[in-house]
């Protein structure tokens, strides 16, 4: 009886260990090398077996930077009240935030525009990354009205949240007004910190949000990684003027 294609074995050995969890969605897997070496096998028998993973998508191969267990894409609903802890939690995955840049400097048109601010007036700036199980999902840049809230950066400092520190600032609620979503592909530095290709798909988000009384207390701008993340449009109900998403 004729055996088994060598490669077709590791292959399968790969699968079942993905099954079992030793290696997660997005984790990325041992090199070519270490495979071969493992296996002891030559490197051309390793890339047929993981060519074999990547046409059943098991995994996918990302170049120069390896190949990578496929990730389910995670559900993001977009609606009036979009925080980025409860809906990576309802997805059954563990949020976090990673905070690259705090600073207070003045507007610039868009951000004033967008906030109802005169131009040159200063806001404060968050910068990071949105992480699920520790993948990042998002890049994330968000503008809020200093005089409002003027010790916002000392309570994100603190508190990690954006919700948490709005609220610190006497915001306690807040909702979206309005949303425009833009297919790109990735530059080299939102590459770098996504961890993706360059030229990778992402979906950018801008946004206006705004307190009870209907004015502007965030303008932020969203780059979410294309195959991590499926966007969800949720029709909204009661004022019409709020709550609306568009795609452009």
């Amino acid at each position: 009886m004729a055996r088994p294609a060598i490669w077709r074995s590791i292959a399968d050995t790969l699968t079942a260990e993905i099954a079992w969890g030793h290696y997660p969605p997005g984790d990325k897997l041992p090199t070519e090398a270490a495979l071969a070496a493992r296996f002891g096998v030559n490197r051309h028998t390793v890339r047929q077996a993981l060519a074999h993973l990547a046409e059943a998508g098991a995994v996918h191969p990302r170049r120069g930077a390896g190949v990578f267990v496929t990730a389910v894409p995670t559900d993001y609903p977009l609606g009036r009240r979009v925080r980025f802890h409860q809906n990576v939690l309802a997805s059954g995955r563990t949020p976090s935030r990673e905070i690259l840049r705090l600073e207070t400097r003045p507007a610039d048109p868009d951000e004033a525009t967008a906030l109802q601010l005169e131009t040159g007036a200063l806001v404060h700036l968050v910068e990071g990354l949105s992480l699920a199980d520790g993948t990042p999902l998002a890049m994330f840049r968000s503008v809020f009205p200093a005089a409002r809230c003027p010790h916002l950066l000392l309570a994100m400092t603190r508190l990690g949240s954006v919700t948490a520190a709005l609220a610190e600032a006497g915001v306690a609620d807040y909702t979206r007004a309005e949303t425009r979503i833009t297919a790109l592909a990735a530059d080299a530095l939102l590459a770098l910190h996504l961890r993706l290709p360059q030229g990778a798909p992402l979906l950018r988000s801008v946004a206006v949000n705004v307190d009870p009384f209907g004015q502007p207390i965030e303008f932020g701008t969203t780059w979410f990684a294309g195959d991590r993340v499926t966007l969800t449009v949720m029709p909204e109900t009661g004022d019409p003027a709020r709550g609306v998403d568009k795609l452009s």
